[in-house]
């Protein structure tokens, strides 16, 4: 556990030390471009959620879940439930 920590500090401390090697101007346009994209995409995200919320409505859908038998069907049983499909068991 501590070889991982001492290794995301080495990067940690590497990717700090590449960010000051940067002009200030090439870092400021780096920031704006970086939070331009978060905006945008929390934005996005924010629509996509007014849309699917707007779109719903208000019946709940319950389906049966399919492919999980307690009892794996054999080739008798299906011929059977073919053939009297009225019939209760």
């Amino acid at each position: 556990m501590k070889r991982i920590r001492d290794k995301i500090e080495y990067y940690a401390l590497l990717a700090d030390k590449n960010w000051k090697i940067l002009p200030i101007k090439r870092q400021r346009l780096l920031t704006k471009l970086f939070f331009g994209g978060y905006a945008l995409l929390t934005l996005l995200v924010i629509v996509s959620i007014c849309i699917s919320t707007g779109q719903s409505n208000k019946e709940i859908l319950i389906n049966h879940i399919g492919g999980i038998h307690k009892n794996p069907q054999t080739k008798d049983t299906v011929q059977s439930d073919n053939i009297n499909p009225l019939i209760k068991k």
